[in-house]
């Protein structure tokens, strides 16, 4: 192993020491929990990277991923036209790399992927394999029926649509477990923005699109582990349970319906994606012209990405990067949690090949996908307020410590796979 492995290691044993200290109840150390969740964590990331045949697999992801990426270009093409950024500019072509514009390019993704979920929601695949990751989910962490069908639903759907699938059982939850669910969709992401990241990473990053799903798969674990640490199971509050008669799913009437009402949900998706990083960035803005009365330092000057980055330099270092590049990477953390997961992929997107190296890259993958920023907090109070009202108070109470929770979560994962043989990834 390399000192970068144990760089890795040590930022394992640092996030569980931290959440353990902020325990509601340390006494009440989940030990295996901690080892279930590390060891499913490394061998579905051996299995993944490691077995040839479940490699070739997962690598077939990207080529899907470029596919449904053209196809999705051919509609935007049919509507807006050159705008999209295919051939035929009526106009010469100076900086070819402008044409790759976010709201053309990136969010129509999460339309058709929307659209695509819910058919096959409607012919059950989507729903099988939901179900197939809740029975692991219910025999490796020891988690509820409707918890762990939720947990495996959020896998894919996301922070608020994964717990519509036991929405009727919302109320019956422990505060534990209802920490647990929002701790969980915001360590991992949606099966559309999985698609969108690995639409922006896969330039500067091989196989980035088996990196994102396994990310977001893995970060699940790790979610459950750390909401588990701050907020420990009460066992006379949760019995168990069976998930029968608990799920209140989408249904559709066809599966023209289902494409509709796909299309309509991802519409939302994009117009708040959109509408956030026009905002945010706008703030952030804001804030950097006013620290630009600040002298420079440095040589550079005072912005809230420098900032964030010395902030977060050291974490970053402690999931196994090197010191020199973790400034940059501690940049991107901070990026994350208050700008967005999405500004952070886009900008990680942007640095060229050279300056940043590709283990590094791998890391701040895992890092960086998942929900845990500050919007994320406003989306889950506004969702479960719809579908669980009568906890809404209790919503607000958890949402930030969930955040946090969420954050840490992925940046476990990330230290889970710097921990791992650099040989797995075929790094040099």
């Amino acid at each position: 192993m390399h000192l970068a492995n144990f760089q890795s290691l040590l930022g394992i044993a640092l996030i569980l020491a931290a959440c353990w200290a902020f325990s509601e109840n340390r006494s009440a150390f989940p030990w295996k929990m901690a080892i279930g969740a590390i060891l499913t964590q490394i061998v579905l990331v051996v299995a993944l990277f490691g077995v040839p045949l479940i490699r070739s697999g997962v690598a077939g992801v990207g080529v899907a991923i470029d596919g449904l990426s053209m196809s999705t270009q051919a509609g935007v093409a049919f509507v807006f036209g050159f705008l999209a950024g295919t051939p035929g500019q009526p106009y010469p072509l100076t900086n070819p790399g402008a044409l790759f514009v976010f709201g053309f390019r990136v969010l129509p993704i999460i339309l058709v992927v929307c659209a695509l979920a819910a058919l096959l929601w409607h012919w059950k695949i989507l729903k099988w394999i939901t179900q197939g990751f809740g029975v692991v989910f219910q025999r490796t962490m020891g988690l509820r029926g409707p918890t762990a069908l939720a947990v495996a639903a959020t896998v894919f759907m996301g922070q608020v649509e994964g717990p519509i699938v036991i929405r009727a059982y919302l109320e019956k939850l422990s505060r534990s477990e209802l920490f647990m669910l929002i701790a969980v969709g915001m360590a991992c992401v949606s099966g559309s923005t999985m698609v969108a990241y690995a639409t922006i990473l896969r330039d500067v990053l091989p196989n980035a699109a088996a990196h994102v799903l396994t990310a977001s798969i893995i970060s699940a674990p790790a979610g459950v582990l750390l909401a588990r640490v701050l907020i420990p199971r009460n066992p006379l509050t949760e019995t168990a349970e069976d998930v029968a008669g608990t799920e209140k799913e989408k249904a559709y009437d066809s599966s023209i319906d289902a494409i509709i009402k796909g299309t309509g949900d991802g519409l939302q998706i994009v117009l708040n994606v959109g509408a956030t990083l026009i905002v945010f960035v706008a703030l952030v803005a804001i804030v950097n012209a006013i620290l630009g009365v600040i002298p420079p330092i440095g040589g550079a000057p005072v912005s809230v990405e420098r900032i964030l980055g010395y902030i977060f330099a050291p974490v970053a270092w402690c999931l196994g990067i090197a010191w020199n590049e973790a400034l940059r990477a501690g940049e991107l953390l901070g990026v994350k949690l208050v700008l967005t997961e999405f500004t952070a992929f886009i900008r990680l997107g942007a640095i060229p090949v050279e300056e940043l190296s590709e283990r590094t890259r791998i890391i701040m993958t895992y890092a960086l996908c998942g929900f845990a920023n500050i919007a994320s907090i406003g989306i889950n109070v506004a969702g479960y307020s719809v579908l669980a009202p009568d906890r809404r108070a209790e919503v607000i109470s958890l949402a930030t410590k969930a955040m946090l929770c969420g954050f840490f979560a992925t940046c476990m994962t990330a230290a889970v796979v710097g921990a791992m043989p650099d040989a797995l990834f075929n790094l040099g």
